[in-house]
């Protein structure tokens, strides 16, 4: 059983890194073929075949629910450049913001210049601060729009892939301000989730209001899932101090709410005698916690983590009212293969890897650790040495072996080390468990009466003490490292690792050790010497371990994720470099630019005299425009242009020699229904 969510997740994830989408027939017969034979055989072979086999077909069932998931969620999606378009529509929500600023998700009803069957079923529009709508608002509004974004570099994470499974058909900025209009009422389910939606704006706006923007932003995040208060200095201290999953709403913040929930209740019935003698005190407190966690999930607006945090603290408190231990390594995988089963996807998320991996560590320490013996008659002074020095070691070692878990996923996903991580959450659990979550709990609740106040004030300084602590942290010297990813395939094992550490009985557990660092021990080859985004609007190329842009303020956002996935480092600043002369449409590189490298970002691409100069001065030449011609100039240097990257995509170049090696990133996303290819 333990072993269960394992299998079915790898099958999962192996779907959604296929190069092309396996039939049905392929993983309906393997899934059944493998169950009958596992059925089979199971009673009379030993133990050991029955168990591969059991494992085997939930492998091909987690690919069979890829697919499943894959196609119920299938939605148009806009193909092509962008172009401007006038959407009407409805605001489901006020989403976390980008690197543009706050964004909308929007259900359109009609979209110029396509017709209803083309129509994505959602779309993500950027706006400007002041144009922010609430939820359930009818709007109008011009936006340039196009197809979800494919990765930044080859291999590196597939938004448009995240965006297929959240049924985002199209993404882009607004031109100018958005409009009320009227529009026929939209379907019940739409307009129920806009109500909660327009619910948890209200509370949010009304916290920040309270509390004021430089905490009630964070409070706002921590409740409802609202980023759009929190600034980006903020954002950098948590992360600069392994402090950032604080803000996102997951198994933390579902935790604390439900247990302060259980706590509380199990605290007043046990105070009340007549109830003390009448009432299961124990499972009048789990249903409280139910309740909590779902209220939460809802008033949170059930992002992906919250819901997968949910479930696990649902499964925890139904086995208190069927008389079962709630935290259990079979509990966690209950509620795991709940989760993959409804949001196959989540195999491949990192949030989910990450949550996953940390969950079954601590509950495997909590397994494993020794329960200490109750003294008696013992001077009460001496027991609060005692239980002050168990807390401490129980979270000395909680933040470690958490930090150690989700440690190969931090670096293959984020490429960022906190080196101050374990001190800074020790010194924020107390703040977060205590003081923050639990009065944000109440003050929330009591918000809508007018009573919320004291409770968010309290929540405040708690929340200014842990921004103190962030920023502190952050300030140290090297409190933050870029680590570049592995190979793909190290990542997987570092898995399988840590789910040896975490789920085998004995002594061979500790072969999970050396797979486990696998993330963080494997050579990492040369990085590439230039990089080109996907549409060929700008570039960067190597110098040493530095990544220089040729256009500091152009796609910085793929830019900056290129570098850090191949540990390089970005500048900061937007100042451009003396490496390259660049005017308003072309950079040309200097005598001393690592790589002769020249661009040219117009949609419209060089005449042919212009750009048999570009070629006498690089050799390489990019183009964002289709080149009509190619002159005699730069028949022996490369020359990429608007149709090569509308094929491949982003690009790597390495120099090997006196030769470049292209590396493409379409070819390694495949024909798939998320990918540019499998829409033609």
């Amino acid at each position: 059983m333990l072993w269960a969510p394992v299998a079915f997740g790898l099958g999962a994830a192996g779907y959604l890194e296929l190069k092309a989408e396996p039939s049905w027939a392929l993983l309906v017969g393997a899934t059944l073929g493998l169950a009958v034979l596992a059925g089979l055989i199971g009673r009379r072979a030993t133990r050991g075949l029955p168990v591969f086999l059991a494992l085997a077909t939930l492998l091909a069932a987690g690919a069979l629910a890829g697919k499943v998931r894959s196609h119920a969620v299938a939605a148009p999606i806009l193909s092509g450049e962008r172009a401007v378009m006038t959407i009407d529509g409805f605001v489901v929500d006020v989403v976390s913001p980008g690197a543009g600023g706050p964004r909308l998700l929007i259900a359109p009803v009609s979209i110029s210049r396509l017709a209803p069957e083309d129509t994505p079923k959602r779309v993500r529009v950027t706006v400007e601060a002041e144009d922010i709508v609430a939820p359930g608002q009818a709007i109008r509004l011009r936006a340039m729009l196009g197809p979800p974004p494919p990765p930044a570099a080859p291999g590196a994470y597939d938004f448009a892939r995240d965006a297929w499974f959240h049924g985002v058909g199209g993404v882009g900025f607004a031109i100018g301000q958005t409009r009320p209009v009227a529009l026929d009422p939209p379907p019940w389910r739409l307009r129920a989730a806009m109500a909660v939606n327009a619910l948890r704006w209200r509370l949010a706006s009304r916290i920040v209001r309270d509390m004021g923007v430089e905490r009630g932003g964070i409070a706002a995040a921590m409740v409802t899932g609202h980023e759009a208060w929190i600034t980006q200095d903020q954002t950098d201290a948590m992360r600069a101090s392994g402090l950032a999953h604080i803000l996102s709403i997951s198994g933390l913040h579902m935790a604390i709410v439900g247990g302060f929930a259980f706590g509380l209740v199990r605290l007043l019935i046990a105070a009340w005698p007549w109830a003390a003698l009448r009432v299961p005190g124990k499972k009048v407190a789990a249903l409280a916690g139910l309740a909590a966690v779902g209220t939460y999930l809802a008033v949170s607006g059930a992002p992906p983590p919250a819901l997968r945090a949910a479930i696990t603290a649902t499964v925890a408190f139904a086995a208190i009212l069927f008389d079962r231990q709630a935290i259990t390594l079979h509990g966690l995988a209950i509620a795991a293969l709940v989760i993959l089963l409804v949001q196959p996807e989540s195999a491949g998320a990192p949030g989910f890897q990450m949550s996953f991996a940390a969950t079954a560590a601590l509950v495997a320490l909590a397994e494993a650790w020794p329960r200490p013996v109750r003294e008696i008659s013992t001077p009460w002074w001496i027991r609060a040495i005692q239980g002050g020095t168990g807390w401490l070691a129980v979270s000395i070692g909680a933040s470690f072996v958490a930090g150690m878990a989700t440690g190969p996923f931090a670096m293959q996903h984020f490429n960022r080390v906190a080196v101050w991580g374990l001190p800074a959450n020790l010194a924020v659990a107390p703040l977060s468990s205590f003081v923050i979550m639990p009065f944000l709990a109440l003050g929330a609740a009591l918000e809508p009466f007018g009573l919320g106040a004291p409770f968010l004030a309290v929540a405040g300084w708690g929340i200014a003490a842990m921004m103190g602590i962030a920023q502190a942290f952050a300030g140290l010297g090297g409190a933050q490292h870029v680590v570049a990813s592995g190979p793909p395939f190290t990542l997987a094992l570092a898995f399988v690792g840590l789910m040896l550490l975490c789920l085998w009985r004995g002594r061979l557990r500790w072969l999970g050790a050396p797979l486990a660092l696998a993330v963080a021990l494997w050579p990492r080859p040369t990085p590439p010497d230039v990089w080109i985004a996907p549409d060929g609007s700008t570039a960067a190329v190597r110098q040493g371990g530095e990544a220089v842009l040729l256009r500091p303020d152009a796609r910085r956002f793929g830019a900056e994720l290129w570098g850090r996935r191949r540990g390089l480092v970005v500048p900061e600043s937007a100042a451009p470099s003396l490496l390259y002369a660049c005017d308003r449409r072309s950079c040309a590189p200097t005598a001393r630019a690592p790589v002769a490298l020249a661009l040219s970002w117009s949609k419209t691409a060089p005449d042919f005299t212009d750009l048999a100069a570009m070629c006498g001065q690089a050799e390489i030449v990019v183009l964002r425009g289709a080149a009509a011609a190619v002159p005699p100039a730069c028949r022996d240097r490369i020359v990429l242009d608007a149709d090569d990257f509308a094929a491949g995509g982003a690009a790597e170049l390495y120099r090997r020699g006196d030769e470049w090696w292209i590396v493409w990133a379409q070819p390694l996303r495949g024909v798939r229904p998320w990918s540019g290819a499998a829409r033609g």
